[in-house]
């Protein structure tokens, strides 16, 4: 039986821990940069994209195309950054404990 009482205790701090790392998600932003900073795009915690800040000089209609490239540019650097952000407070707020290969936490 305290094997169980045990391991309920260590369920209930992992669950607010879980609890506590999906409120500092949600508060956090994630930039990323393309073309030496000339493209900036926000991502909040949760992926959704906030805000792009496109440097003056790259406006150019016939450049169109290389903006757009930019833009995806920038938001895969942040969306990767914040996927790293998650992946390592995940293995803090999990204490070690590994999840099963292929299985993911609902975020």
């Amino acid at each position: 039986m305290k094997n169980i009482a045990g391991l309920m205790k260590q369920a209930q701090q992992m669950q607010q821990k879980m609890a506590d790392m999906q409120a500092k998600m949600e508060a956090t932003e994630m930039e990323g940069v393309a073309g030496a900073g000339l493209v900036r795009v926000v991502l909040s915690g949760k992926g959704a994209l906030k805000s792009v800040k496109i440097d003056p000089k790259l406006i150019d209609p016939a450049e169109t195309e290389m903006l757009e490239d930019l833009i995806a540019a920038a938001h895969a650097d942040a969306k990767s950054k914040l996927d790293e952000m998650m992946e390592s407070e995940t293995k803090s707020a999990m204490g070690g404990i590994s999840l099963p290969p292929g299985m993911k936490l609902p975020f």
